[in-house]
């Protein structure tokens, strides 16, 4: 019976993956069809519409989904530069600096992880629109230049109380400044933490599409969420082309997640132990 408890394991877990993937094999499957076999109940279509995909990424005369795909791998690039750098700065300050009021700062910071998003909507929109930043990618970046995020400064923070002080007092002694320590010390130690931090700053923000709707209106400056709910806006709802569109969608995030899943991993599981 013992010998016979590994291949029942393997394959309870390859039914249960099987189970799981179902709905992605059948997104592909619905990706190929017409809009008229959508609702049957055949997994793959008898005559794959690949157009589906030209006619998809074609989109329009004026723009493509290549455009779109620009404008959000651009934005997403300065989110993660911007959220990670700074996450890091701000957590280097709460681990490792001392200063007066540090322990309150700290836990203000942490209430703000408290309090709902829907409760920031208003006022946030009044002010970018004061200022002008409406229809525009800077309500959308530069909120990552200002810490990234409690969660990420928290996560960081985790980390870096988990290396030992004995390295800054060596380093000190060598003549290191404090942005030293930092720059040459903390980092290059933290480097799992920080890949964490970029892979969950780009996924959320990709994923973020009440923001970007509420922030642009051109088309020109459109996201990839945002071409895809001009789909649905249509007066007839081409859905293979949408599904074919939205699978597309994916590939970034899937991409990143799966080269980086080993750094991904190591950050979240350290960070737990550490602190």
């Amino acid at each position: 019976m013992k010998k016979l408890q590994p291949a029942i394991r393997h394959l309870f877990l390859t039914a249960f993956s099987l189970l799981m993937i179902y709905p992605v094999i059948w997104w592909i499957g619905a990706s190929l069809k017409k809009t008229s076999e959508m609702a049957g109940s055949a997994l793959w279509p008898e005559t794959p519409m690949w157009e589906n995909y030209t006619k998809g990424w074609a989109f329009s005369g004026e723009f493509t989904f290549a455009t779109f795909y620009t404008n959000t791998l651009l934005m997403e690039f300065w989110n993660v530069l911007g959220g990670v750098l700074t996450a890091a700065i701000v957590a280097y300050g709460f681990g490792r600096l001392n200063f007066k009021f540090k322990s309150f700062w700290f836990a203000i910071l942490l209430m703000t992880l408290m309090l709902p998003g829907q409760v920031t909507i208003v006022p946030q929109y009044i002010m970018y629109n004061n200022w002008g930043f409406t229809d525009s990618y800077i309500p959308l970046v530069l909120p990552h230049f200002f810490g990234g995020g409690a969660f990420f400064v928290f996560l960081l923070v985790q980390f870096i109380r988990g290396i030992p002080k004995d390295l800054d007092e060596a380093a000190k002694i060598d003549g290191a400044s404090v942005y030293g320590i930092f720059f040459r010390i903390i980092l290059p130690l933290i480097k799992p933490a920080l890949i964490t931090v970029g892979i969950f700053t780009f996924i959320w923000s990709w994923d973020d599409f009440f923001a970007q709707v509420l922030y642009l209106s051109s088309m020109s400056k459109f996201t990839v969420g945002l071409a895809l709910r001009s789909f649905i806006d249509q007066f007839e709802v081409q859905w293979g082309q949408l599904l074919a569109m939205s699978l597309l969608s994916v590939v970034p995030s899937a991409l990143i997640f799966f080269f980086a899943q080993k750094h991904f991993v190591e950050g979240i599981t350290t960070t737990g132990l550490k602190g």
